[in-house]
């Protein structure tokens, strides 16, 4: 499986990052425009539609097209595990359907003083079979300008 990962260091304490990471409007808010996501259904862990916060089993259903040219794609992912640690929380959601073969997001946070060091990792293999994972590597080639956007947009909110 192919790694994408970034890292940045935002001037913001631990926990304001941390709250904005687990609402869906920082989802919302950290997605490109030109991603054109569209967030249809969020479920809580108990089924609660739209809770205040993405715990363990709070499943997301949504929708993109890229450029607003590409095939419009779904997208379900889940929030399969989240710590909540007092210096470096986290949490990972995994595609449960959707355009990749395989999906799991690992966002870690780490506080400094008064900053925190964001880090998203991204495991992932495309679709295709044999073909999908010898290409997954260049993936990163999509990957970067929006990582790129997410940490510049995170700075600019919340600095």
């Amino acid at each position: 499986m192919a790694v994408y990962t970034r890292r940045s260091r935002v001037a913001a304490p631990l926990d304001e990052v941390w709250e904005f990471y687990s609402r869906i409007e920082g989802l919302e808010a950290l997605t490109p425009e030109w991603m054109a996501l569209t967030v249809e259904e969020v479920r809580g862990p108990d089924g609660e539609e739209n809770p205040d916060v993405l715990d363990t089993g709070t499943e997301i259903r949504m929708a993109m097209q890229p450029l607003d040219i590409a095939p419009k794609q779904r997208w379900t992912s889940v929030i399969v595990e989240r710590e909540e640690g007092d210096a470096s929380p986290w949490f990972r959601d995994e595609m449960v359907s959707g355009p990749f073969q395989k999906w799991a997001h690992t966002h870690e946070f780490y506080g400094d003083g008064e900053e925190t060091i964001v880090s998203d990792t991204v495991e992932y293999e495309l679709p295709g079979g044999e073909l999908g994972r010898k290409a997954s590597p260049a993936g990163r080639i999509g990957f970067e300008p929006m990582f790129r956007y997410r940490h510049r947009k995170t700075k600019q909110l919340l600095e």
